[in-house]
């Protein structure tokens, strides 16, 4: 059975084939692996060309390939990538009579502030991210009801994925506190939903040998969530060292975030902080995951994933190499 990666060279892709046998997958990306180049061939999710050199005798699809930093510019590559990428992939695979995809939305649909929503939650996204990625599910889904009897979809829904290697927002936050020079804003009782890297990679896995029928969405999280004064005290402990106990109002934070997006634009540069990212620090973020971890048993707990991440980014580490992933 031949599975298809597509983004296989990204953080989550390339751990993905780390823990597989790698003789039975082939990686389709527009950037070269850093790791599998043997099993890597280079495209575009928005040419259907570079899909068609790689679609032949696939059984399965992984589609992981989407623009998803809080970045991106134009706004419209979101929507080239994400939704029409997504249509070219299920056009070729009609094509060549591939009946199963695994594919990676994100909670982002949901918007932020939600009460812990479950799969069946109200459809509310916040960004050009969430709309895209839910665009993407509705074009997935319309693929799934033309055939329903012959194909199978797997989509899920993850919370922000974390892990060694990984350079985005959950990294830049791990890396500050561990800095000592961290400062809270608000009170820091806001809980934030979190998925390591190792668990996500084990469910795709174990998606793809159930061989899942029908259609299925799953959120993913990491549970029991965390509160950013809980998440301060496992850096606390697994790097064995005190982080300042400063507190700034939620009011300030913004008007700093603020301050940086108009230095932004005059600048034209992009800035670590914006008051986009400090309405997401202070935002609670909880998700719903009592559906995936029904029959799915995690590897890793949260606070061992997170441990594992600190000591490898912020430790000593004979093994480090320079390969790391940006995102987010």
């Amino acid at each position: 059975m031949k599975t298809l990666i597509i983004g296989g060279s990204g953080f989550v892709g390339s751990r993905l084939l780390s823990e597989v046998d790698r003789t039975d997958f082939l990686n389709l990306d527009k950037n070269i692996s850093p790791f599998f180049d043997d099993i890597s061939i280079l495209g575009d999710i928005r040419n259907k060309e570079d899909l068609k050199q790689s679609m032949k005798d696939v059984d399965n699809v992984v589609l992981l390939a989407a623009e998803h930093r809080d970045d991106v510019s134009p706004t419209t590559l979101y929507y080239d990538v994400n939704v029409k990428g997504t249509k070219n992939v299920l056009d070729i695979m009609d094509e060549y009579g591939v009946k199963n995809i695994f594919f990676t939305s994100s909670v982002a649909v949901y918007g932020l502030n939600k009460d812990n929503p479950d799969e069946n939650h109200a459809i509310d996204p916040f960004n050009h991210y969430g709309k895209s990625k839910w665009q993407a599910e509705k074009v997935i889904k319309k693929w799934y009801d033309n055939d329903p009897v012959n194909k199978s979809v797997t989509i899920v829904r993850p919370t922000v994925i974390f892990g060694e290697r990984n350079r985005g927002n959950v990294y830049n936050l791990l890396k500050q506190i561990s800095s000592g020079k961290f400062m809270m804003i608000g009170k820091g009782d806001n809980k934030k939903s979190m998925a390591y890297v190792g668990n996500v990679v084990e469910f795709i896995q174990n998606s793809i040998e159930r061989k899942n029928i029908g259609y299925n969405v799953y959120n993913y999280v990491d549970s029991p969530d965390l509160t950013m004064n809980e998440l301060v005290s496992q850096v606390e402990f697994s790097l064995n060292k005190k982080i300042p106990s400063l507190k700034m109002p939620y009011f300030i934070g913004m008007a700093i975030g603020f301050c940086f997006d108009f230095l932004s634009f005059l600048t034209r540069k992009k800035m670590t902080i914006s008051s986009v990212r400090v309405k997401k620090f202070c935002a609670k973020t909880q998700f719903d995951a009592m559906k995936v971890h029904a029959d799915f048993e995690r590897p890793y707990t949260l606070n061992e994933g997170l441990d594992r991440t600190l000591k490898f980014e912020f430790t000593e580490n004979e093994n480090k190499d320079d390969v790391v992933f940006y995102s987010e």
